[in-house]
Formats: structure tokens, sequence, C-alpha cells
């Protein structure tokens, strides 16, 4: 009780300190008028290359902002409580490789935001479910498919002001990453799991320059 209870902290601390940062961000870019859109990722570019760690810190406006910050306050600490061990492998592939196959196959663009983290998240959970089967991966991969079924349709190219590739990389990034540990036994065991039973059977927008945000 006492280890699930710091895990909880862990988890709620972290996914605090990112959403702190993004939104010290956004008030910043407010408050100062200064726009920090050519940190995202610029595909091809070595310019570019920096927005791979900076992108997805970076937001159009509020709304942008907002869209991406209530999926996280989930899906964070769902990474970080439920899969702890591999808690951080999980975060920093899910984090960087979306933007790195942004930097080489998107379009020519600055491309910012969260969103692909948070799709890389988002599908992460729903498939461990699928692939590992065991009642706490299905249940989370049930509770993300109810609260961001949506999800899947940003994967797809209907508006030009939107990343979709940041979507797309984001959500093939989770589905192998979920594949590639789904056997790996390094994941929150619950206490009456192993007790026999004596009875009864987790908007990415694309800036061109002059190009309006969404």
């Amino acid at each position: 009780m006492k280890n699930d209870l710091l895990k909880i902290k862990k988890s709620i601390k972290v996914a605090s300190c990112y959403i702190s940062i993004i939104w010290l961000i956004q008030f910043f870019e407010i408050i100062t008028s200064i726009s920090f859109s050519q940190f995202g990722v610029y595909p091809r570019t070595t310019f570019g290359l920096i927005g791979i760690l900076s992108s997805p810190l970076i937001h159009s406006d509020l709304n942008h902002l907002i869209s991406n910050t209530f999926p996280l306050l989930f899906l964070l600490p769902a990474i970080i409580y439920f899969y702890d061990e591999n808690s951080k492998t999980i975060l920093a592939i899910n984090y960087l490789v979306p933007n790195l196959l942004v930097w080489c196959f998107g379009r020519e663009s600055f491309h910012i935001g969260s969103s692909g983290f948070l799709y890389a998240l988002a599908f992460f959970i729903f498939f461990s479910g699928v692939f590992r089967k065991d009642i706490k991966s299905v249940s989370l991969s049930l509770i993300v498919a109810f609260l961001y079924g949506g999800l899947i349709w940003g994967v797809l190219p209907t508006n030009p002001r939107i990343s979709f590739e940041s979507h797309l990389f984001g959500a093939i990034v989770g589905i192998v990453l979920a594949f590639i540990l789904k056997n790996n036994s390094k994941t929150k065991k619950y206490s009456w799991e192993d007790e026999e039973v004596e009875y009864g059977g987790d908007l990415e927008v694309s800036y061109k320059k002059g190009y309006p945000h969404s």
C-alpha cells in the first residue's frame, strides 16, 4: 500500500511538471508576444532538428494547449503508475521518435504541440491491452477507447492546418512499442492477482510561414 502511494505521488509529480512547463511557455509567449513556433520540427532541415526535443512543449494558442492538456492529465500518470519500471523508456521513446519521423517524412512546415506525444501514449496504452490481455492492460485499454476513441480520426489529413503526420507517427510508435513490450514483465502487479481464488471463477498544429493556426 505504501509503495502504491509513492507511485501515485510520483506519477502526479511527473505529469504536473510536464504540464506546468508547457503552460509556462504558453503564458510567456502571450505576455511577451514572442512566438516559439520556429522551434518546432521543420522536416529535413538542420535547424528543424531542435524541434525533435522542443516541439511538444510549444503550442499555437490556449485552445491548442487546453486540448492537449486534459488527455495528458490522464495518460501521463497512467503510464508512470501502471508501467512503472518501463515508464522512462516508454515516455522517452513516445516523446522523441514521433518527432523524428515527422522530421524525416512530414510536410515542410513547423510542426508544434504535444499531440504526437499524446497519440503515442494513448495508442500504447490501448494496444498494450490488445497484446497483453491481462486484466490491468485490458481495463486501461477500455478506458482509453472510451475517453479518446475519437483520436483515430486525427491520423487522417482532414485539415491542412493540423499536423496529421504527428498524430499518425505518434500512433504508429505507440502501437509498435506496445507490441515490443507485450511480454515484458516489468509492469505493476497487484497483490490480489497472486492470491488463490477459493470460490467462483494515454492538436498538433503545422505552421507555415504566414499560415493561420488552428
